[in-house]
């Protein structure tokens, strides 16, 4: 038998296995994994008692090739739980005959130490007053607050006051969307903000590239977890909120709020695959459905009517779901407009929204730049999910209308999704147009998305530079080639990722790919292979020809690829997609 712990860590908000937060553990458990959960659950019951805790819950998940066994905890002990379970741990994996027992008599005074020094019945009390008051309540280790924008109170964990003297009449909510999916969760959320500023509100953003609020650039880098909720909702001047939620976060930490006023699925498709037990898309549903948790009965979820797991999850659901579709008759739009439910859908190039029983003709897909005149069918579905957004909060729409028309695609809008540029080119063959498209396009459903959109673009030749990660499954990195080799491309550039092998040979990724691209029918004499993203984009723009469409999947390196781009186009500017 194999017995590995392989994770153990805190859940601080609603996570996949319920509402309250809890110390996990992950670990690999090759045979009996049943047994394993009997003596786990038999230790965290005795090790409960003894330091105090009796009522805690216990919950698993048996996964292929390993378990998920979790406690409940309040927020001021979950360090301390965490220790507890991994002592459970060891005793159960003892019990079956993997390592030694550690001493429970020592073990039992250590835990009562850490549950002494961590307990905070201070913080508690924060927040069971947040709570009777109805207004939102943020922690962390460093900082507790009450409200959200211009309301907010900050105090640290260990000098919080009385609730008694905190003036809960002057502290308030603003609107907030929550955004998740495999693909299309940035341009939704940044589509969103772009509608909300355009209603005159100082609209704050969180994504895996930075954190805004208007114009105002907090901070760059990956804010698509708790920390970027809870950072971006505690600055004063943002007045409603549209927060990027990726699978990691949900999967390490839970969700960052306790509610918000609207989520979104926009899809769900295979993409890291094999993290926290999450080995398949059947599973990887339920992480991205973590957002419902975060509603009211009447909050509406806002799912993406042609997407089979997301239609086959809701099934089960008694949520107000609100739909959206690029065809009008899909059934579950029609049925929504049947019993008087929200509906959003594209019928003759015109975004409708249907609401209580109205039609109301948002705008012309001609007049959403980010959809280059109908041909980008994915952003026409992301401007679907972000009409969806705005009209659930009660935005009007001409902000709708002109919100879409200021969102442009480029690289200071949404960079890495989609940005466009074009460059006219002499050569001896005559004048002529060099397109190029930056995307950030890393799995299969984001892949054939995005060829789709190439496909319907006139070209004489077609350039495609293609990466990828360490951490993807042989299979996974397949079926990405396989994706990506419907844009037939005459020029193959695999780059290797300096930095992300992640546990792979130095060139092993490159290999495959090139195998794969091959059995996929690119001619051998085609491929080429770069040892980064930016020697693979100097090429590519260096030989670039007139009618060339070149198209940069830039995973690594992004702005040194935008940067070369620029420099090829002379300074200038490039349109978006």
């Amino acid at each position: 038998m194999k017995l590995e712990l392989t994770d153990s860590r805190r859940l601080t908000g609603a996570n996949l296995f319920w509402d309250r937060p809890g110390a996990i553990i992950d670990a690999v458990v090759d045979e009996a994994p049943k047994a394993l959960v009997h003596h786990w659950e038999k230790h965290v019951r005795v090790l409960l008692d003894a330091v105090g805790y009796p009522n805690e819950a216990t919950c698993h998940r048996i996964f292929d090739g390993g378990v998920s066994l979790l406690v409940s905890a309040p927020i001021d002990v979950l360090y301390a739980m965490c220790e507890l379970n991994e002592v459970a741990w060891a005793c159960a994996a003892s019990d079956l005959g993997e390592g030694d027992a550690p001493d429970l008599q020592e073990a039992v005074i250590r835990l009562n130490r850490l549950f002494e020094e961590e307990c905070n019945p201070a913080l508690l009390a924060m927040q069971n007053a947040a709570r009777q008051h109805g207004v939102p309540f943020l922690w962390d280790d460093d900082e507790v607050s009450v409200g959200f924008g211009k309301s907010t109170l900050n105090w640290a964990p260990n000098a919080l006051p009385s609730p008694a003297d905190v003036n809960w009449s002057a502290i308030a909510s603003i609107p907030v969307a929550l955004v998740t999916g495999t693909n299309g969760k940035s341009t939704t959320v940044r589509m969103t903000a772009a509608i909300m500023a355009a209603a005159g509100l100082r609209a704050g953003l969180t994504s895996t590239d930075f954190i805004r609020v208007g114009n105002r650039e907090i901070d760059r880098g990956d804010y698509s977890g708790t920390g970027g909720a809870r950072l971006l909702l505690r600055q004063h001047d943002v007045e409603m909120a549209v927060l990027e939620v990726a699978r990691g976060g949900l999967l390490r930490r839970g969700l960052g709020v306790e509610h918000a006023d609207v989520a979104v699925v926009t899809n769900v498709a295979a993409d890291h695959l094999g993290d926290y037990g999450i080995n398949t898309v059947a599973e990887l549903i339920p992480t991205k459905f973590i957002v419902r948790r975060a509603l009211g009965a009447d909050d509406p979820l806002v799912l993406n009517a042609e997407d089979d797991g997301v239609v086959g999850f809701a099934a089960g659901l008694d949520q107000t779901i609100a739909w959206f579709s690029l065809e009008p008759s899909n059934p579950h739009v029609v049925d929504s407009i049947k019993r008087g439910g929200q509906a959003c859908y594209l019928k003759d190039g015109w975004l409708f929204a249907h609401v209580a029983g109205r039609e109301r003709r948002i705008t012309h897909v001609d007049d959403v730049p980010a959809t280059r005149g109908g041909t980008v069918r994915y952003n026409i579905a992301n401007a679907l999910a972000a009409v969806s957004v705005a009209v659930a909060l009660g935005l009007e729409d001409d902000a709708i209308r002109a919100g879409l028309a200021s969102f442009r695609g480029d690289e200071t809008d949404n960079p890495g999704r989609g940005n466009w540029f074009e460059h006219e080119v002499t050569s001896e063959d005559g004048d002529g147009t060099v397109r190029i498209l930056v995307d950030f396009a890393h799995n299969e459903h984001g892949m054939l998305a995005l060829a789709e959109s190439v496909r319907a673009v006139p070209a004489e030749r077609v350039v495609l530079l293609l990466g990828q990660a360490g951490d993807r499954l042989d299979k996974d990195i397949g079926d990405l080639v396989r994706a990506a080799c419907t844009m037939r491309p005459d020029r193959l550039l695999v780059t290797e990722l300096p930095g992300y092998e992640r546990g792979r040979e130095p060139h092993e990724v490159p290999a495959i790919i090139r195998r794969d691209a091959i059995e996929a029918g690119i001619p051998q004499s085609c491929i080429e292979t770069f040892s980064s993203p930016a020697d693979a984009t100097a090429s590519a723009l260096g030989e670039a020809r007139p009618g060339d469409l070149i198209v940069l999947l830039a995973l690594t390196q992004r702005q040194e690829a935008l940067d070369l781009v620029h420099r090829f186009i002379g300074g200038a500017g490039g349109s978006d997609g």
